[in-house]
């Protein structure tokens, strides 16, 4: 697990949250939210108190727009509200980087770029290209959507 500097969120896979002893130090840790991008994974074994939302991606690509613009937007929701929160995938390599850092633009106003390069410079990415173009299609679907409202 990484922590994202000036920022409530973490990046993380899932070995970070396959048992109760692996919950019981995020919860340790100030960890109150778990966004779970892991198709491939069993869904861990959460607490009563813990806010978990399960966004089932596939790396590389093939995902409905709506469920990637769905996690980006629950991620973004707590950055701005400061929850603590952890992001995480299998590897902890690309969806749950590339779900960061789009979260992180949209909360913050930065380019998805700078965002990705904050989250990259914290460790070990290795980002699907197929999964990279698919968050960045809903970031300019984001956009074209502000930019339409703005206009009105």
């Amino acid at each position: 697990m990484r922590h994202i500097p000036a920022t409530t969120l973490y990046i993380g896979y899932a070995r970070d949250v396959c048992d109760v002893t692996a919950l019981r130090r995020l919860r340790e840790a100030g960890i109150v939210a778990l966004i779970d991008l892991a198709l491939n994974e069993v869904p861990p074994p959460i607490s009563r108190e813990t806010i978990y939302c399960r966004f089932p991606l596939e790396d590389g690509g093939g995902n409905q727009l709506f469920l990637i613009r769905a996690a980006i937007e629950t991620a973004a929701s707590f950055i701005r509200s400061r929850v603590p929160t952890l992001v995480f995938c299998s590897a902890g390599l690309s969806r749950s980087p590339a779900i960061a850092a789009a979260a992180l633009s949209m909360a913050t106003g930065e380019s998805v770029q700078e965002s990705l390069a904050l989250v990259a410079g914290t460790g070990p990415t290795d980002i699907a290209p197929g999964t990279w173009g698919q968050v960045l299609a809903v970031m300019k679907q984001l956009e074209n959507l502000r930019e339409s409202v703005s206009q009105d």
